[in-house]
């Protein structure tokens, strides 16, 4: 009944959007005992969005609260801070502002605890108002939900919940109708075990859109008010039921409505609803919101959610204009570094000044809602080629990206490991709930099975997918699907994990793109069950990984070391037994005569955020005596030569014969060396380099007439590893071939181009950006 609208409990909503928790020194404080002389340090969760048990760590300290640097931040120091407030533990920790940039001092840097001191002023640090940071780096906890026994918080600043965590969408339509997403409905907000609502009175378009944009949506629309009224008053079952049968059968459900809060105030730029101003009510809201009903909000959905004649529609205007923005290496919809396009070149975005309100723009651009968080120090890989931008500062208004004020940048100002990155809210569509594994030793592998007739409100028939064909392609889509991040491995036979009695196989021909968001978006067989094994030993399994590798190859230096060389047959013959030569080759006159190749060195980068493994492990390596090494793969890289109308005139393979750590970085130790049958693969910021002086490492173009072609390297052909990006594994270049010399130019990674630019490149239709067949 009544409400509290003090300014002071307003503004402390808005800035903190969540209940501090503000503790003494951490231990169970009995009553009527004394503290020890020194500075009172007092301890406290802030920032958004999250719950009760996470945030941004605030001390206390000198009459003034401040943070502490993430600089050498551990487990054991959020281990102590935890039990400053209350918690028995830590689970986790939070770098970069993960939960907000706070104000004020910044107290500790460089904390260093050993996990059992009873106070965070014990462990050592470089003294406290001593630090070296920016806010950018405030270190937030996440505790063990379990508080420690007779710990009492004696400075809870109150004891009803007054924070805004969860919030939902809840349709009133029926069951049998409700389709995914839900795009329109009541705003509700969890309030203890239930859902509560929100008083419409003063509610606008703007706090419409920060709703649309937490639950996946990029815009709002008006919503006909009238059509809920008759459902939002809390009224006797019998009273205007006639009313109610004949006009909203829609709705399912009368219940007693329990409102939570009233005056909210969105300025349309906060990317949760814990961040506007609001007020809750108190007490006895039997008869709260007198004048007003339920809040209601209508969202529309991006092209990818959008469903009928809307979705064909949004997909056309996506045809006629290639969008200048774009999301990569993130393993799920919706997230990923952020990549513009600036005279007709992809470039990435430096991380300075990045944050939730840029972010925000870039999701909404791109179709999803609003920015569930802001990443920087490349957390989805990083990116190649220019860096278009830096230091954007969007007002969160902005329709496109390029309309927010940024500064163009020098090679000296940002490196790739700043790449920025996002996060955003996508619709619930609740596709993992048709997607299970069992079986695995953990939850990020198994055998996969599939929920099939699932529609009109019928129980799901779980079964088997056949393992015919799966691949890692299949097992991305799958491992995406599930929400458990990138695909390590497809996998055709899973007689080790038979442990499910679901025996029944009801899928077949499942053919992925490898970009899809469920297995029923793929290519199947539908009904037509199709498989020839059907036993459960050859049902399909994944085994998923939260990060994967990212290989591309460095496009100059092919450009740069491209040469033609006449080698004799008579040095050829080990090339030969590894058919490292044209079909031709073996009508020559052996060991007279010479081929043609064409040379160049292959510097091959990963760029991910996992090492790249070869899918073989060392006891299953195919030793080669003639060259005297072993093949960890025996087709790692393929070679073409292409005419104008994309007919393939020459080929090569690579095998890799070594998967080494060539060079690395600056500070990235290297990790796989060939020598003395060692560990092969490519580390994270290292790189393989094929010189051109190797054996294999030609394309044969004694058969080659003169003329223009396309030069095309393909790293990983057959996708035997999963990579968080294949777009990216072909590296083009034009050659004009005038019969004794090659002309080598214009070399770029498939995906590095506009598609005008592509067009332009190619001179030929029928051979879409980065397609390999």
């Amino acid at each position: 009944m009544g409400s509290c609208s003090t300014w002071a409990w307003q503004e402390l909503l808005v800035l903190l959007s969540s209940v501090w928790l503000w503790v003494g020194s951490g231990q169970p404080t009995p009553p009527g005992s004394t503290h020890t002389p020194g500075p009172q340090l007092k301890f406290r969760l802030a920032g958004y969005p999250r719950k009760h048990n996470e945030g941004r760590i605030e001390v206390f300290y000198n009459d003034e609260w401040g943070t502490i640097c993430d600089d050498d931040f551990t487990l054991a120091n959020a281990h102590v801070l935890c039990r400053h407030l209350g918690f028995v533990a830590a689970t986790g920790w939070a770098h970069s502002a993960k939960y907000g940039k706070g104000i004020g001092r910044i107290w500790l840097d460089n904390v260093n605890c050993a996990g059992g001191e009873k106070s965070i002023g014990d462990c050592k640090h470089r003294g406290w108002g001593n630090s070296d940071c920016s806010h950018e780096e405030d270190a937030g906890v996440i505790c063990k939900d379990e508080r420690i026994p007779g710990f009492k918080d004696s400075n809870v600043i109150e004891t009803e919940q007054s924070h805004v965590e969860e919030v939902r969408l809840r349709s009133v339509v029926s069951g049998a109708r409700r389709q995914l997403p839900v795009t329109e409905g009541i705003v509700e907000v969890r309030y203890k075990d239930g859902w509560a609502q929100i008083c419409d009175e003063g509610w606008d378009s703007q706090n419409s859109r920060v709703v649309c944009g937490m639950m996946g949506f990029p815009a709002e629309k008006k919503v006909n008010r009238n059509f809920y009224k008759l459902a939002s008053k809390s009224q006797p079952k019998k009273k205007r039921r006639e009313d109610v049968g004949s006009k909203k059968r829609l709705f399912t459900e009368r219940q007693q409505l329990n409102y939570r809060l009233h005056s909210v105030s969105c300025t349309g730029t906060e990317v949760h609803l814990s961040m506007c101003a609001f007020e809750f009510y108190r007490g006895n809201t039997s008869a709260a919101c007198g004048a007003g009903m339920p809040a209601v909000v209508s969202c529309v959905p991006g092209p990818l959610f959008a469903t009928g004649n809307a979705h064909k529609k949004k997909q056309r205007q996506q045809q006629q204009s290639q969008p200048r923005i774009r999301l990569k290496g993130g393993a799920k919809v919706g997230e990923g570094r952020v990549e513009v396009l600036k005279s007709s070149e992809w470039g990435t975005i430096c991380d300075d000044r990045w944050n939730l309100l840029s972010a925000s723009v870039v999701c909404r651009e791109l179709g999803f809602g609003s920015a569930r968080e802001a990443l920087t120090g490349a957390r989805m890989g990083q990116g190649t080629g220019p860096i278009h931008m830096n230091e954007v500062q969007c007002l969160g208004t902005e329709k496109t990206l390029w309309s927010c004020p940024f500064k163009n940048i020098t090679q000296e100002d940002c490196k790739h490991t700043e790449d920025a990155a996002v996060r955003c809210n996508i619709p619930y569509m609740g596709y993992e709930t048709l997607i299970r594994l069992s079986g695995g030793r953990s939850r990020f592998e198994g055998r996969v099975e599939v929920a099939v007739g699932a529609g009109d409100g019928d129980q799901p028939r779980w079964g088997l997918v056949c393992g015919e064909g799966w691949g890692t392609l299949e097992a991305m889509v799958a491992c995406r699907q599930l929400g458990l991040g990138f695909a390590n491995h497809g996998l055709q036979e899973t007689w080790y994990w038979d442990a499910s009695n679901v025996t029944e196989m009801v899928l077949s021909g499942v053919k992925c793109a490898g970009h899809e968001m469920s297995l029923s978006h793929c290519q199947h067989h539908g009904t037509s069950l199709n498989c020839r094994n059907t036993g459960t030993r050859f049902a399909a399994g994944v085994i998923c990984s939260e990060t994967a590798s990212d290989l591309l190859l460095h496009a100059p230096l092919v450009q740069e070391t491209a040469y033609i060389e006449d080698r004799p047959l008579h040095m050829l013959y080990c090339a030969a037994e590894e058919n490292c030569l044209s079909s031709s080759a073996r009508l020559a006159n052996w060991p007279y005569g010479h081929r043609r190749l064409l040379r160049f060195s292959s510097q091959i980068h990963n760029n991910g955020r996992a090492d790249f493994r070869p899918k073989a492990g060392r006891h299953s390596w195919v030793w080669h005596e003639c060259h005297r090494h072993y093949h960890s793969m025996d087709i790692f890289t393929h070679y073409d030569i292409l005419t104008p109308n994309g007919t393939k005139v020459a080929e090569g393979h690579k095998a890799s014969f070594c998967l080494e750590d060539t060079e690395c970085e600056e500070d990235v130790a290297k990790r796989y060396e060939c020598a003395n049958f060692g560990e092969q693969g490519i580390t994270v910021g290292c790189w393989d380099l094929y010189r051109h002086d190797i054996d294999c490492q030609w394309i044969d173009i004694t058969d080659v007439k003169p003329g223009n072609y396309i030069l095309q390297v393909v790293i990983n052909p057959n996708f035997e590893v999963a990579e968080s990006d294949f777009t990216n594994n072909a590296m083009k270049c034009n050659c004009k071939y005038d019969g004794h010399r090659i002309w080598v130019h214009s070399c770029h990674i498939g995906d590095a181009l506009s598609e005008e630019a592509n067009k332009r490149f190619e001179q030929y239709p029928g051979q879409l950006n980065n397609q390999i067949s």
